[in-house]
């Protein structure tokens, strides 16, 4: 066959239609959504540190880094402690006069931005040097300003704070499932050994005088060999012995009684509630 006779084949030409690429899943909202929310706590943040003074940072960085495991309300005010740690060294206050007015308690509200209101007496005015403020500060360390501070630290659930003519008064009482000594004992649990160093580290910030009294409930204990009053006599020199050796001065001290079933609570309160030390931080005239 000649070159002439050969068939010309047809050229054909492909066109390949590129389609443009998909998208690539919504990865990329989550990491915006992350971002846009850090810059919005930085601003905020910004804002705060403008906004506050430095006592009141003081107190706000107290809240989320306590020195001891109570809810610790300075506000960063001009209470007790002066807007410093509770343990700052060198930190002392005192409490001094009596009852006020005819009330045998105060039991003062919290106001304002140091969590404190200042006691007052019949008149409505500030009553000078009678204390109140200072003990409405220690009671606000254990109940805080809901009065629901055993949130912060479960321990506290076993503590109940009344102020008095007398003082500060701090209960210490048993719970259904929780005792704080070995029952019929004057053996102190883990609980009680923890609650008592917390305590002595509160009160420590003050120089009043301290008063122990154990008390019990109508029902003997299981296993208990000693009488009512042996019983809650040897739990208060225990207590005392405890918060010596957590540091409180041992002269501070200025009685210790055991009270057995004799002073209940009160009527209609649970029976384990009367099981209960009750140390008391006395005024300065007692």
């Amino acid at each position: 066959m000649s070159a002439n006779d050969q068939v010309v084949r047809p050229i054909i030409i492909k066109k390949k239609i590129i389609k443009a690429a998909g998208h690539h899943g919504g990865a990329w909202k989550v990491a915006y959504a992350d971002f846009v929310t850090a810059m919005m706590a930085f601003f905020l943040l910004m804002w705060l540190l403008n906004a506050t003074s430095e006592e009141q940072r003081q107190g706000i960085a107290e809240y989320f880094n306590p020195g001891i495991p109570v809810f610790s309300q300075t506000g960063g005010g001009d209470g007790m402690f002066g807007g410093e740690a509770v343990f700052s060294e060198e930190t002392k206050v005192s409490s001094n006069g009596g009852a006020v007015g005819d009330r045998s308690e105060d039991r003062s509200g919290n106001a304002g931005s140091t969590g404190v209101m200042e006691a007052t007496d019949g008149k409505g005015e500030a009553g000078a040097g009678d204390g109140n403020a200072e003990f409405t500060e220690i009671e606000n360390m254990f109940r805080g300003n809901s009065g629901e501070s055993w949130v912060e630290d479960p321990l506290l659930k076993h503590v109940a704070t009344r102020i008095t003519d007398e003082g500060l008064i701090i209960d210490l009482f048993d719970l259904p499932d929780s005792p704080l000594f070995d029952a019929g004992t004057n053996q102190p649990t883990e609980k009680m050994f923890l609650l008592l160093e917390m305590i002595s580290r509160v009160i420590g910030a003050v120089t009043n005088n301290i008063a122990i009294s154990g008390h019990v409930d109508k029902t003997p204990e299981e296993g208990a060999t000693l009488s009512g009053f042996a019983l809650t006599g040897g739990r208060a020199l225990v207590t005392n012995a405890v918060m010596i050796e957590s540091g409180i001065e041992p002269d501070r001290f200025t009685r210790l009684t055991g009270g057995s079933d004799r002073t209940p609570v009160g009527e209609g309160a649970p029976e384990y509630r009367n099981r209960r030390i009750e140390i008391t931080l006395l005024r300065k005239d007692r």
